[in-house]
């Protein structure tokens, strides 16, 4: 059976601990030193005092103890550097496979709002990056109460048995407080995301707020979630607080039981005046147990933000094979292909060919399945059912240097990213080739006016939506066999247009236009007209033409 890379797997808390096995062994060794030092240090103080007392030389047990003390100082500074490096790695590979499946499989994505998304792959992977750390930091700050119980056994069994019972009670407290702390982490971080999606909005419509004049009702819309966030702190502190005022009740009790039964042994001559004072010290790491609220508390937001970041990262990554294409024109084949959406099917059976170098226009009323039909043609998406081949391949079958080389989709409102114009145009290729895709399409004179030309810094630019559209459709333009255009011409002016027709109709590659221009469809070699996701008919613009349900697509 192969393997599931680690990237792929599922992601769970466990899996989130995995993934900082670099860093985890010197953050243990570390932490299990320092507890090791800390377990030692009262017995080798005890020694001292015995020495002390007896009249002897304390000179040894004095220097073992300045010893172990240093050795927790490095053991600390050790800790913290590997956790901090720890926690960096981990947030980076984390954001990492969440940023591929969100680029990678956007229509996945559809049910998170943008705001939500930053809030996750930011604080949620910062937050979920400490989970290898406060795991290993849990299990070492358990070793000094451990480690003690153990040695009060060996001094005496009775004082262990005082030891123990203060020791459950601080437990149970713990495990309450892990409990409650999680569950208001986990609800604190969904109303930060709730926050950041309503800022987000209301970032992309702010001119369409500020001419309406509703600035100070949409400041209220995106703050309204600020009480509850305030509720969720404020859970978060009475967690802590309560937890904090359990173990100042149940860490004492345990000091107080240990004293109590070494000072009846020493009495009895059972016991030393320095195992009397090691007997102390190791009760007293019994009550500091409540110090791992803090430990607990970050193993809380760890978890708490993991699973809320694995609803990002467990989306399906889209995989891609290993296949080359053969000769061929670019011929683009629908076999019975069905995509599901959340209410029902999206394409239904669709089943058509587009001959290789020949155009065809896909039409349909809004909500048809226009667009999506170009996503799957593009591979943006893979179909639930059926196959999309290109010159006899499986799409899903090509590398992704074959798949992208071969294709490209340009859409009406392309996202542009990139620090400059040319990296817009063409994200990581020669000059020359950016340049010729630019004079193609008409954006050469609009690049050639800027201050910079092509490298004018991208936020500088002033795009109305043609020039928006020109830049996509230079960036689609290096596919040498298919090139999807969903409504990418329709802000172009009459002569853009007609330029970029001319362009695209001097090339041999298949060209897959979504269209709602008649005069468009017309000049197609094919029409397949969409109708509620599936192929109402295919034929000749001129064929269909006759037919008032198609006449009635472009009448808008």
């Amino acid at each position: 059976m192969t393997a599931v890379p680690a990237a792929e797997r599922p992601l769970t808390f466990r899996a989130a601990v995995r993934r900082s096995l670099a860093w985890l062994p010197l953050i243990a060794a570390a932490a299990v030193l320092g507890s090791l030092g800390a377990l030692a240090l009262p017995l080798a103080l005890a020694a001292a005092v015995d020495a002390v007392a007896a009249g002897g030389d304390a000179t040894g047990p004095v220097a073992l103890a300045a010893g172990l003390i240093a050795l927790g100082v490095a053991c600390d500074l050790a800790e913290s550097s590997a956790e901090t490096a720890c926690a960096a790695d981990a947030a980076a590979r984390l954001r990492t496979g969440m940023v591929r499946r969100v680029l990678g499989a956007p229509h996945r994505i559809s049910r998170f709002d943008t705001g939500d998304l930053v809030a996750r792959i930011s604080a949620g992977a910062a937050d979920a990056a400490h989970a290898g750390p406060s795991a290993v930091g849990a299990v070492a700050a358990a070793l000094p109460p451990l480690g003690a119980l153990a040695i009060l056994v060996w001094l005496d069994w009775r004082l262990a048995a005082a030891f123990a019972v203060g020791l459950v009670l601080v437990a149970m407290v713990l495990r309450l407080f892990a409990k409650q702390t999680t569950a208001a982490a986990r609800q604190y971080q969904a109303a930060q995301s709730e926050i950041a999606a309503r800022l987000t909005e209301a970032l992309d419509g702010g001119r369409t707020i500020a001419a309406a004049g509703t600035a100070g009702a949409e400041t209220r819309r995106v703050l309204s979630g600020l009480p509850a966030l305030a509720r969720h702190g404020r859970a978060m502190w009475r967690a802590l607080s309560a937890a904090g005022a359990r173990a100042a009740v149940a860490g004492p009790l345990a000091t107080v039981g240990v004293l109590a039964v070494a000072g009846f042994l020493v009495a009895a001559g059972r016991l030393s005046p320095g195992e009397l004072l090691a007997a102390g010290q190791y009760a007293m790491m019994g009550a500091g147990l409540g110090s791992l609220t803090g430990v607990v508390a970050a193993t809380a937001r760890a978890k708490a933000a993991v699973a809320r970041i694995a609803e990002v990262h467990d989306l399906s990554a889209m995989s891609y094979g290993t296949d080359t294409l053969p000769p061929g024109t670019g011929r683009l084949e629908f076999t019975g292909v069905t995509v599901d959406g959340d209410a029902g099917p999206i394409l239904r059976d669709l089943t058509f060919a587009v001959p290789g170098g020949a155009t065809a226009a896909v039409v349909g009323a809004s909500g048809s399945g226009k667009s999506v039909l170009a996503e799957t043609a593009a591979r943006l998406r893979d179909p639930d059912s059926g196959t999309v081949t290109l010159d006899g391949r499986p799409l899903s079958a090509l590398s992704r240097t074959e798949l992208r080389r071969a294709l490209s989709l340009a859409t009406a409102r392309p996202a542009l990213a990139g620090a400059t114009l040319a990296d817009a145009l063409g994200p990581g290729r020669p000059r020359t080739l950016i340049v010729d895709a630019a004079t193609a399409v008409g954006a050469h004179d609009f690049a050639t006016r800027l201050p910079a030309a092509y490298d004018t810094p991208l936020p500088d630019l002033p795009m109305s939506g043609g020039e928006a559209q020109r830049i996509g459709l230079a960036r689609a333009w290096h596919a040498e066999r298919l090139l999807v255009l969903d409504d990418a011409t329709s802000s172009l002016d009459l002569l853009s247009a007609d330029r970029v027709e001319q362009a695209l109709a001097a090339s041999d590659r298949t060209r897959l236009v979504v269209t709602y221009d008649a005069t468009q469809a017309d000049r197609a070699d094919l029409v397949v007209w969409l109708e509620a996701g599936a192929i109402r008919a295919t034929g000749p613009h001129g064929d269909l033409w006759d037919d008032p349900d198609y006449r009635a697509v472009f009448a808008r």
